[in-house]
């Protein structure tokens, strides 16, 4: 490997976790805007429509500037369901949840993502993995389901999934056909602008939705200060950070730092929300994580047997 190949693929790696500690810190700065259910600051319907509304604006700036072709019909289908996914379905659930939950109790539930978005890719594209995969994607959820029960029990909700928590697989859930959806048309459109048009594109439903959910109650600074992290930074400029990340150092090796994420979203809680590292969370953090690097090796790898 020559010197520039080396320098490409260190920038690379540089730029891939530059993108995972933007979206590791979406979980704290989440709950940071929409507050708890005690302390409520901004709705988790206006974080949703302000943080598109945002990144929307942006996007078309760099649209205009780099003077990107309309997209084509063929890509509009995806997405638009790109944009019911990853702009309105995930932030709006995640929202929710947030005010309810800790930032470090839906690392653990959100660290299913990677295998999730696998599973979607899996049904959506046909793409055939090995039966490992799928084993492995059960023990994830698996876990994430013990976690859940287990935590609903400790804070006396009895033996179940607690609301919250099903609010945390719907954005899971949502987020991962947003990914897939994203992914068919990357090759045609490129990375960078696939977010910049699904942002662009939600404007009409975005802009409108800020202005009428715009708070009537006082809001902290520190609230607003979230949401425009949340707007430009996890709907926006983190995208272009991962996407030229797995550019130049390769998807292989780049998606891999992926797995940090639940563990950053974690350690950032304890700073900006004065949440405390709790034994229980960071070792089924570690296990979900596990599953996902397990289950993510046999993704693409079909049995041919």
């Amino acid at each position: 490997m020559n010197n520039n190949s080396q320098q490409s693929e260190t920038l690379g790696l540089w730029l891939g976790l530059l993108g995972v500690v933007i979206f590791a810190l979406t979980l704290p700065m989440t709950r940071l805007a929409t507050g708890t259910a005690d302390a409520p600051q901004l709705s988790p319907w206006f974080v949703t429509w302000g943080r598109a509304a945002l990144a929307g604006v942006l996007s078309a700036i760099y649209l205009l500037a780099v003077r990107a072709p309309w997209p084509s019909a063929e890509q509009r289908g995806p997405l638009y369901l790109s944009l019911a996914g990853n702009v309105i379905g995930y932030p709006l659930l995640l929202g929710w949840a947030l005010r309810h939950v800790t930032a470090s109790h839906a690392a653990v539930i959100t660290a299913l993502l990677p295998l999730a978005t696998a599973a979607a890719a899996a049904w959506l594209m046909h793409q055939r993995a090995r039966l490992g995969f799928w084993v492995f994607a059960a023990l994830g959820s698996s876990l994430v389901a013990v976690y859940s029960v287990l935590r609903a029990m400790q804070m006396g909700h009895g033996f179940g999934l607690t609301w919250a928590d099903s609010l945390l697989l719907g954005a899971v859930l949502a987020a991962s056909l947003g990914y897939v959806a994203g992914a068919k048309v990357t090759a045609s459109l490129g990375a960078e602008k696939v977010i910049s048009w699904v942002c662009v594109m939600a404007l009409p439903i975005t802009l409108p939705g800020t202005w009428l959910t715009w708070p009537t109650q006082p809001i902290t600074t520190t609230a607003w200060l979230a949401l425009l992290y949340v707007g430009v930074f996890s709907m926006w400029a983190g995208f272009f950070a991962w996407f030229r990340g797995l550019s130049l150092g390769g998807p292989l090796r780049v998606s891999q730092l992926q797995l940090l994420q639940p563990f950053i979203s974690i350690l950032a809680a304890i700073p900006l929300l004065g949440e405390s590292l709790d034994a229980m969370t960071l070792g089924f953090a570690l296990l979900v994580v596990l599953t996902v690097f397990m289950g993510r090796r046999m993704a693409n790898a079909p049995n041919t047997q």
